[in-house]
């Protein structure tokens, strides 16, 4: 049975690029393994009888993916950025381990684990708390107006619904129906013998031809650009990428909510890390604060807002990165799939510092890709994205 389910999550070949962030290659960084802790809870938590009589659909979709492993690294985040704040020499030393810390603990305890919310709760759980002393803490302090107030909230709100919106579903090639399943097999058969399938639209006016390919895991004839998720074990229309941040494919369904996503997250920080500064250092240049601002020290409350500043910045910085890379990705019409595919076939050439890699294949033109990206039909939820998926 265990063979079997690595068979259906093996990736085929070649058709099996990195993730986003490829965790499940260092095999040596595992010291212990909770995995089976958190599914004897997990059976433990099923088997419980509700106390109502009734379980909501949302409650028990919880219940499947409740990693109890994360509650420590939950707990020690505050604690860590506590003792960082007592003096500036530790703020330096925890904020620069702080990373190497958290990569730790989760090869110690979900390294076996594809699909995980380690790093999506991680992230919720800090945008949370940053907002909570940002209410606490600088509100009080009577520097900030209800104008900035709102903004901030706003782009708190923002940022939530945008990432349910790229949690809806990547859009996963379903079979099609028998009758149709057997008429596109033979098309996209006769395609692979060396002949060209050519579609014509509803009206029956317009031809283009379209290259379809098959699935060796999932069995199925996919369309153009469609790659197989083996974190997910499905197929995505356009897949972009696996993130593990919102433990979700990116693919076309929910690509641009995703771009939507880290471009308000990014704004939404940067914005409140500088209220944070002229609040804390309103005598100082923005940049010259965040690098010096000793006053700070002086109390124990506002030494953790500096800190918590800082913390936000190395996280602002590492999503401003990918956001910098998935607009030079749209900008020559390769998503990240085709990028690292090219890469291994040396059929790619690295443009900006290698940040970005044009293919070739797909690219129209700067304004027509954007266009093309702005404009591409969003595909049916597949049934395999149920109310377990939105967590």
């Amino acid at each position: 049975e265990s063979r079997m389910k690595w068979e259906k999550l093996k990736p085929p070949e070649p058709d099996d690029p990195l993730c986003c962030c490829e965790c499940d290659i260092y095999q040596k960084g595992c010291c212990c393994d909770c995995e089976d802790l958190d599914e004897a809870f997990n059976r433990w938590l099923k088997d419980r009888p509700p106390k109502s009589g009734y379980q909501s659909v949302v409650l028990g979709a919880m219940i499947d993916h409740l990693e109890i492993s994360i509650v420590p690294v939950l707990v020690l985040l505050p604690l860590l950025l506590q003792v960082a704040a007592l003096h500036y020499l530790l703020g330096i030393i925890i904020l620069t381990t702080l990373p190497g810390l958290v990569l730790w603990y989760y090869y110690a305890t979900h390294q076996k684990r594809r699909r995980t919310l380690f790093f999506l709760t991680l992230l919720l759980y800090s945008l949370f708390y940053m907002y909570f002393l940002f209410i606490t803490e600088i509100l009080p302090r009577g520097d900030i107006s209800p104008l900035q107030l709102c903004t901030v909230t706003t782009g708190m709100i923002l940022t939530i619904v945008s990432l349910i919106l790229t949690k809806r579903g990547p859009g996963f090639v379903t079979p099609l129906e028998p009758e149709t399943h057997s008429q596109e097999a033979n098309e996209a058969s006769t395609h692979m013998r060396g002949s060209t399938q050519t579609a014509v639209s509803s009206a029956g006016t317009t031809a283009e031809t379209i290259k379809w390919s098959h699935c060796p895991v999932c069995k199925i004839i996919r369309p153009p650009r469609t790659g197989h998720c083996r974190t997910c074990g499905a197929c995505v229309q356009r897949l972009d990428h696996h993130c593990i941040w919102i433990n979700s494919c990116v693919g076309q369904a929910n690509h641009r909510s995703f771009l939507f996503t880290l471009c308000v997250f990014v704004l939404t920080s940067l914005y409140g890390i500088s209220l944070v500064l002229w609040s804390l250092c309103p005598h100082q240049n923005l940049m010259t604060a965040l690098l010096y601002c000793p006053t700070v020290y002086n109390q124990s409350s506002t030494a953790l807002c500096f800190t918590c500043a800082w913390y936000s910045c190395i996280v602002t910085a590492g999503l401003f990165y990918l956001l910098v890379v998935q607009i030079l990705n749209i900008s020559f019409n390769v998503t990240e799939r085709e990028s690292q595919l090219a890469l291994r076939n040396k059929t790619g050439r690295s443009r900006l510092f290698g940040l970005v890699i044009d293919t070739g294949q797909y690219s129209h033109g700067f304004c027509q890709n954007w266009i093309e990206f702005l404009t591409m039909g969003d595909t049916s939820f597949s049934p395999r994205c149920s109310l377990t998926d939105l967590v």
